[in-house]
């Protein structure tokens, strides 16, 4: 008897099996993934769309081969010809299940619409960009003087403004003597003045004077989300800022996953980095059109990313990041031309990408230290970029190390049974009674707790529908220091926990966050491996940062900085409780937001910058997890909630967390764990 075939919806990871023939919106619903349909799978609002990914993934267990999906049929091309599809999308409506199958669902078929969380960070910088605008007269050509049009230009910028052995592109040649004539030789130029590596350019001409801007955009590339904030290069003004999920993600949730994706698919590698392109530019589009402008006059771009989505975003095969020692192609910092990363802004524009440090420790690591500054602190400070590969900074005027700590999506709300992306409906604060063991919560879009009399009709247009990174965050902790789940990260029973909203689950109990079946949402749960994807990301987390304090030679630190997608949206408090970082007085464990988006527009706009930033990293230690005997050793202690021997003084003298054991010898999975001492 031949099985059902597995169907793995990404980015939320569910995974159900599905008798042969039945449609994908179908397996949606059952799964509650996020697609959306107005029309009730009728084929006419296309509103499902959906990608099908063929080929192997090691991480689902699944290859899916060619006829996954029902061919092609006449509603999905009555639409094509209508409306016109993607290339690849299906209509999940009309597509049905024939073997195992890959389907991404893209952002604009999911109901709720990510908010990405990286927003542009209030600082000062010193403006001093890479592209400035001069005004120029220009010789007019006669008879007597030979010398060719962009001659007498750049004798103009040399002799008005000191600006010499300017170049200019051949698009600039293309249209300059036209402009020229219209200014009646008056102009005003955008030069992009040149760096270590490149003389000055002339990147856009205009007849007259000029009294618009010229713009830069700071690129956030990451594994799950692209961040971008559009700035004007003549006031430093962010203009529009803007996220997307990483299209990459269909190909594996985690970096790993995709560099495997590389090794074992043909052109797997070029496809992944036709995927974040595309994605790229599409961001581009869409925060140009927000703030009204020209995207051929955005003439800058800064980009921020880990060594995996570097080398793939450079069209570079990351398989040596996949096999020690993590070979970078190159850590050094690159000037590049628009063109060769195929961006859709000015045609000469330039591209900056900050300078990796080392192994896995990439830009993105390099643009925290840009806006951190923990080279400069006197205090020991740990700068925690909390994402699905975490970033760990620890240092002083003294020296500064780092290392990179592969936490997986879990914090991000992925491989979480109610999990999901921060959108609207989302939970993201809980509270739960330490008597009735009953939570009370908030969500994205509503600043009301959920026992507030008109909760109900607030979170109407959304209602509750998961679970998002700070929400699981709050959650474990709370169930922790409430007594519903043990040390070792075990729920308990109802009656050892008191409460019947822990329920068996198969061989272990879950706990009933939210029930809204009733009117027709979820049921919101957190199971035991639930916990276990949450003890194993804070664990791996944890053990970086305990590692850096050992290569210090420290047992605490003077100040915690959480950074990242949605560093600022954690709870200090929480985060301790569950271990994910050393214990630290709580006014001193802070939120920096976005910093690798702010070390980004900081190079974006002060091109002074750049060097501070190659210099540092230059300085900077990297520690490699991978190699330390030490990390697996932390790893094993800190999967315990707090941790397993560490002390966490400050934290016991706030919270006093309950001496409880679930395990009671049986036949579950977690048998046999010794109950922690009471420290």
């Amino acid at each position: 008897m031949s099985k059902d075939p597995l169907v793995v919806f990404t980015p939320s990871g569910k995974r159900g099996t599905f008798p042969v023939g039945t449609p994908i919106l179908t397996a949606a619903r059952q799964l509650g993934v996020d697609l959306d349909s107005v029309c009730g799978g009728r084929g006419i609002c296309s509103k499902c769309q959906i990608t099908p990914s063929y080929g192997e993934f090691p991480k689902h267990g699944v290859t899916v081969a060619d006829g996954a999906l029902s061919e092609w049929n006449a509603v999905e091309q009555r639409y094509q010809e209508k409306r016109g599809l993607k290339e690849g999308r299906r209509l999940g409506c009309q597509a049905t299940v024939q073997g195992d199958v890959v389907i991404d669902v893209p952002p604009e078929s999911q109901v709720h619409k990510q908010v990405v969380r990286k927003r542009a960070e209030a600082r000062e910088i010193v403006l001093d960009p890479s592209t400035k605008l001069f005004y120029v007269e220009v010789a007019e050509p006669d008879m007597h003087d030979p010398s060719g049009d962009l001659e007498r230009l750049r004798d103009a910028l040399r002799q008005q403004w000191q600006l010499e052995n300017v170049t200019a592109d051949l698009n600039i040649l293309q249209t300059m003597q036209p402009v020229l004539r219209k200014g009646e030789w008056k102009v005003t130029v955008a030069v992009h003045l040149g760096d270590a590596e490149n003389r000055p350019c002339i990147m856009h001409i205009w007849p007259g004077y000029y009294d618009g801007s010229v713009y830069g955009m700071a690129v956030d590339l990451g594994s799950t989300t692209i961040a971008a904030h559009l700035c004007d290069l003549q006031t430093g003004e962010v203009l529009a800022s803007s996220g997307v999920m990483n299209p990459q993600i269909r190909f594996g949730e985690d970096l790993m996953s995709r560099v495997s994706y590389s090794m074992m698919n043909a052109g797997g590698a070029a496809e992944m980095t036709q995927a974040v392109r595309e994605g790229i530019r599409g961001l581009f589009t869409q925060i140009a059109a927000e703030a009204g402008i020209d995207k051929t006059l955005i003439v800058d771009a800064v980009f921020v990313c880990n060594p995996v989505m570097h080398h793939l975003l450079l069209g570079i095969d990351p398989f040596e990041l996949g096999q020690a020692p993590f070979a970078l192609a190159t850590n050094n910092a690159l000037r590049l031309r628009a063109h060769d990363l195929d961006l859709n802004i000015h045609p000469s524009g330039r591209v900056y990408f900050l300078p990796c440090i080392a192994g896995h420790v990439g830009a993105d690591a390099a643009a925290v230290a840009l806006s951190e500054n923990p080279d400069k602190s006197e205090e020991l400070v740990l700068v925690v970029d909390v994402g699905t590969n975490a970033e760990i900074l620890l240092g002083n005027t003294e020296k500064v190390l780092a290392c990179s700590s592969p936490t997986g999506p879990a914090f991000e709300g992925a491989q979480i049974s109610s999990g999901q992306r921060a959108a609207p409906g989302a939970i993201e604060r809980v509270e739960i009674d330490p008597v009735t063991k009953a939570p009370r919560f908030k969500v994205i879009g509503s600043d009301l707790w959920s026992d507030d009399p008109a909760f109900e009709e607030m979170i109407a247009a959304t209602g509750v529908t998961g679970i998002c990174g700070s929400g699981i965050i709050e959650m474990v902790a709370e169930m922790r220091m409430q007594g519903i789940v043990d040390a070792p990260g075990l729920i308990g029973s109802p009656e050892q926990t008191g409460s019947d909203r822990c329920f068996l689950d198969g061989r272990t109990y879950s706990y009933l966050v939210h029930d809204g079946t009733d009117k027709g949402g979820p049921r919101i749960t957190v199971t035991n491996r639930d916990i276990r994807e949450i003890q194993m990301a804070k664990a791996a987390l944890y053990s970086g940062a305990r590692l850096l304090m050992d290569k210090f030679g420290v047992d605490k630190v003077d100040r915690v900085t959480l950074a990242g997608a949605f560093g600022a949206h954690i709870s200090p408090k929480h985060a301790m409780v569950l271990g994910m970082i050393p214990d630290a007085p709580l006014e001193k464990v802070t939120s920096a937001g976005n910093a690798a988006g702010t070390g980004a527009r900081i190079a974006l706009l002060n091109s002074s910058a750049r060097a501070e930033i190659e210099a540092t990293v230059r300085a900077i230690h990297k520690v490699e997890t991978a190699i330390e005997p030490r990390f697996q050793e932390h790893f094993v202690n800190a999967s315990a909630i707090p941790n397993a021997v560490e002390p966490f003084p400050i934290l016991n003298s706030i919270v006093t967390l309950p001496d409880v054991t679930f395990n009671t010898g049986g036949g579950d999975s977690d048998g046999g764990r010794r109950r922690r001492k009471r420290v």
